[in-house]
Order: C-alpha cells, then sequence, then structure tokens
C-alpha cells in the first residue's frame, strides 16, 4: 500500500534529509516516529534518504520503506564518499521550503521536529541542535566540548555544538553551500557567514541502541585541516591578497631586519657573515615572503578573472 504522491519540488512544507551508514535495525522505526511527528503538524513533507555505501542491509531496507509510501526518498551511493556528500546530496534532491537534517541511529529524537520549524517561523534561518547532555563516552565529549570551543572563538559563532547533525534551515540558506571532506560540521559558520540568522535549540540525545559509533581519532586531523578550510573560505575567499600579503609581509620583514643585522656587523667588520646560520635564514625567510606575497596577488588575479561566474553578495528580496 503506497503513501500520498510526492509533490513537485517547492510545494511541500518539509524534507528530512537522513544520511545513513550501516544502520539497517534503526531506520523502519526512525521513519515511523518522523512520519507520525510531521503528520500531527499538519505538514506536507517527503524523508530523504541518502545511503553512502552501507555495507549491511540498509540499502534492503530502505527500498522496503519506498515501496510502502512514497513520501520516501531513497538515494543509493556506489560507495562510501561520507557525511558531507550525503548531505550535499539530500539537500540536492530535496523539496521542500524547510529541510531538517537528522542521524539515523535513533539518537536524535524527531518529537524535536515541531521546535526547530516554530524556531524557523520565528525568524531564524538556520537552527542547530545543541545536545546538553550527551550519551556518548566521556572522551568523545570533552574533544568535542575543545572543537566548539575552538570553532566559537575562530569563527565567531555563537553556538554550542557545532557538531549536532540535527538541525533545520531555510531552503534559501543553503543554496550555493558546497558540503565535500567534512564541512558538514561547519553548516551553522557558512550559513552565518552569508548572512542569514543562525540560532540554537537544545535537544534530547538518546543512547545509541543499534550498530556503532562511525566517529574516531582519524577525524581530528581532518577536523583541524577542514577548520582551516572554513577560515579561509569564510573570511578570504574574496580577499586571498589580505592572507597570503599580510603573512608574506611578515616573513619578508624578518628576513630583511635579520640581513639587516647582519650587515651592520659586516660594516663594524664582523666578517665573514655568510657562513652564519641567521644569514641563511635571513634569506629564506625573505623568499618565503615574495612567494607568499605573489601567491596572494595570483589569488586576486584569479579571483577577478572569476567574479562573473558567483557574485560576492546574496539578495534575499527585492522590492519594486
Amino acid at each position: 500500500m503506497s503513501g500520498p504522491k510526492i509533490e513537485k519540488a517547492g510545494a511541500l512544507d518539509v524534507s528530512v534529509v537522513v544520511p545513513v551508514k550501516d544502520e539497517q535495525d534503526s531506520l523502519a522505526e526512525l521513519k515511523s516516529r518522523v512520519v507520525s511527528e510531521l503528520e500531527k503538524l499538519g505538514k506536507s513533507f517527503e524523508i530523504v534518504f541518502v545511503n553512502d555505501g552501507s555495507s549491511d542491509d540498509s540499502g534492503r531496507v530502505l527500498k522496503e520503506l519506498r515501496e510502502k509510501d512514497e513520501r520516501v526518498k531513497v538515494f543509493d551511493f556506489t560507495k562510501n564518499f561520507g557525511k558531507s556528500a550525503a548531505l550535499a546530496c539530500g539537500f540536492e534532491m530535496a523539496g521542500g521550503d524547510s529541510i531538517v537534517m537528522m542521524d539515523g541511529d535513533l539518537q536524535d529524537d524527531p518529537r524535536e521536529i515541531g521546535r526547530f520549524l516554530e524556531k524557523l517561523d520565528q525568524g531564524l534561518d538556520l537552527v542547530s541542535g545543541w545536545k546538553v547532555r550527551r550519551q556518548d563516552p566521556w572522551g568523545r565529549v570533552f574533544l568535542s566540548r575543545v572543537f566548539n570551543m575552538t570553532v566559537r572563538l575562530i569563527s565567531g559563532v555563537k553556538l554550542h555544538d557545532f557538531n549536532c547533525g540535527f538541525k533545520a534551515f531555510r531552503r534559501e540558506a543553503v543554496e550555493g553551500v558546497r558540503l565535500y571532506g567534512e564541512l558538514h560540521r561547519y553548516l551553522a559558520v557558512m550559513v552565518s557567514h552569508r548572512g542569514y540568522k543562525v540560532g540554537e535549540i537544545g535537544v534530547e540525545h538518546h543512547r545509541r541502541r543499534f550498530g556503532k559509533s562511525k566517529y574516531g581519532l582519524s577525524r581530528i586531523p581532518r577536523g583541524f585541516f577542514d577548520l582551516l578550510t572554513i577560515i579561509f573560505i569564510t573570511q578570504y575567499s574574496y580577499q586571498p591578497l589580505h592572507l597570503f600579503g599580510g603573512a608574506g609581509s611578515l616573513l619578508g620583514i624578518l628576513g630583511l631586519a635579520a640581513l639587516a643585522y647582519l650587515s651592520v656587523l659586516w660594516l663594524m667588520g664582523a666578517r665573514p657573515i655568510g657562513s652564519r646560520p641567521l644569514f641563511i635564514g635571513g634569506v629564506m625567510l625573505l623568499l618565503l615572503g615574495l612567494q607568499m606575497f605573489s601567491l596572494g596577488l595570483i589569488g586576486e588575479l584569479l579571483l577577478k578573472l572569476n567574479a562573473h561566474q558567483e557574485p560576492p553578495y546574496i539578495i534575499r528580496r527585492t522590492l519594486k
């Protein structure tokens, strides 16, 4: 028995996007609880499952859910491309005016969806969940707090839990946002940088009942490099010379200072200076500074050549 037909893109109130990786035991219950909540709210909706190369029976379970209810959409990847890729696919394929993203392991509670949508109705463009009482091992909780504090200080976005997979946002807020690598953790930062209003609500976090966590220590260095990426694309994507030119100027000044000091010693008779480590260091700093400055100029040139492809502004509405 099939459910209602899927309406065309833009005609739905809500799309729920769920990235899936080896969650066969939780999918049916998650789908049932999401449907129950959204039907209670009186929303037209769809559930978009993106199967990110699962090695268990998740694909079969999702196929059965789709056959029973046409409000379910399923996209199967050929292999595991990562959570950011799965979310990017889900956002692109979603047809709702508002999009809710949540994990497929039942640690996020579908009963919270109404609170997220209420915050969007009150004027926020993105609402992030905050797992106030995380049901995870203490080591993971500690690393998460360090990560969140670092991102909060660097980005200026005042959220407690950037990595929470439970979020809701208006479709327009993520249009044009490119997710790859591990950048899904910084979705709120990217949306805030684009001028949209970002907020958060405390949500209940349940213990994992099925499967195992995909979290590992390998995510720490990847998260660090992605943080550097976010700093660059949010603060210097339209001003590369400010970053590379500033760093290059600093290195160049240090190199010139070292060489000037040695020049004074040479004039005072302290010869030779060419074999001193400071001389070699000064020359290297000067050359590195020139290279950094040149890299900034090349970035500015590339930006100018591609400026017509993506304007450096976003129009929310036009009044005529």
